[in-house]
């Protein structure tokens, strides 16, 4: 693979995960369930790190990212049922994202830059089993909690208020 292949690839997969973690953003928002939302945050930070690889990666090739607009949810349903359709959504879009680059990641020749989408794929799995138990309404995502303890209401629709 050529030094230009490669950067297009990566420049690629950059703007795809950066999109799937934006959307991840957007959908916290409207998943208000403390234990769902914690997790939300948790693959967010995640994916950050990830596309700060990445973009590392882009830059040691002489190349630069472009960070699209963050997308706007219009999630069916209010509430709980919002909550269920982002989360179902996620699922879908994590299965859909390591189905389109598994085999592509597995050709690259370089392997520095093969072993690190890889490590991300696997992440991304990961963060869909997180995804997969929030739909099944488990509570105890990142971690389990003393008997009885518990955290009541909801979180806020925006990550930080000023």
């Amino acid at each position: 693979m050529k030094p230009a292949d490669l950067l297009n690839l990566l420049r690629e997969f950059y703007r795809e995960k950066a999109a799937l973690r934006d959307r991840h953003v957007a959908g916290a928002r409207f998943v208000s369930n403390y234990d769902f939302n914690n997790t939300y945050q948790y693959v967010i930070s995640r994916e950050d790190v990830q596309l700060n690889w990445v973009r590392d990666a882009i830059a040691d090739l002489g190349g630069t990212v472009d960070d699209g607009p963050e997308p706007e949810l219009r999630p069916s349903g209010k509430g709980e049922d919002a909550q269920r359709s982002i989360i179902r959504d996620d699922v879908h879009a994590a299965q859909t994202f390591v189905d389109r680059w598994r085999d592509r990641v597995d050709a690259m020749t370089n392997a520095r830059n093969r072993t690190m989408l890889r490590v991300i794929l696997g992440e991304t799995l990961e963060h869909k089993r997180f995804f997969e138990q929030a739909g099944a309404g488990r509570d105890d995502l990142l971690g389990r909690r003393a008997d009885g303890a518990g955290t009541p209401g909801a979180v806020l629709p925006t990550r930080w208020v000023e």
